[in-house]
């Protein structure tokens, strides 16, 4: 079975992102990569996945203890299911403002388990002033971070473990890369 993880942008979309987010028409409106100075690979756009459930994670970041590391494999899509994209909407001020972020420890810990991509269903791994030096930080070390993630419910409810098919557009010089990530369970 095929789910499409990939946010569904509407017109209305367009508008609240323009009004609260300033990068929203460079790259960064909807599902897209954050992918700094880098080149997304090719051999990217297949990877095995996984999606962690942390949606009683409230009022903190989510952590190592909150999920099962060991369950994480070399070059792995990593996903984390928040529902806060479902709750809030995309868009609005208090999604690109409020939004849950990993913690510190647990991003070092998914790098040393040498993944390849950081999947959220929300704006960032990190909120405000960290957000745009933590994707500098995974990029450089050649994790790539999605954001806006929707659907990820569904997967879960397949067992969690996916096929990722992701394909970003082919742009260059661009700090984000729209994409659309089908997840094959």
């Amino acid at each position: 079975m095929l789910i499409d993880i990939t946010l569904k942008i509407t017109p209305k979309m367009v508008t609240d992102a323009q009004g609260n987010e300033k990068k929203a028409l460079v790259g960064h409106l909807g599902t897209h990569f954050d992918v700094m100075n880098k080149e997304f690979p090719l051999e990217y756009t297949r990877r095995k996945g996984i999606v962690f459930d942390v949606s009683g994670v409230k009022d903190r970041d989510i952590d190592i203890d909150d999920v099962n590391l060991d369950d994480v494999e070399s070059k792995m899509f990593v996903a984390f299911y928040t529902g806060f994209i479902e709750k809030i909407g995309y868009g609005g001020k208090a999604y690109f403002t409020e939004h849950p972020q990993l913690s510190n420890e647990l991003i070092d810990a998914l790098l040393d388990k040498d993944i390849s991509i950081i999947g959220v269903d929300f704006a960032g791994v990190r909120r405000g002033k960290e957000h745009t030096p933590k994707d500098q930080y995974c990029a450089d070390r050649g994790v790539f971070i999605i954001e806006n993630l929707c659907n990820l419910k569904a997967v879960l409810d397949n067992g969690g473990y996916f096929q990722a098919n992701t394909y970003p557009m082919n742009y260059a010089e661009m700090t984000g890369l729209p994409c659309r990530v089908v997840a094959e369970v």
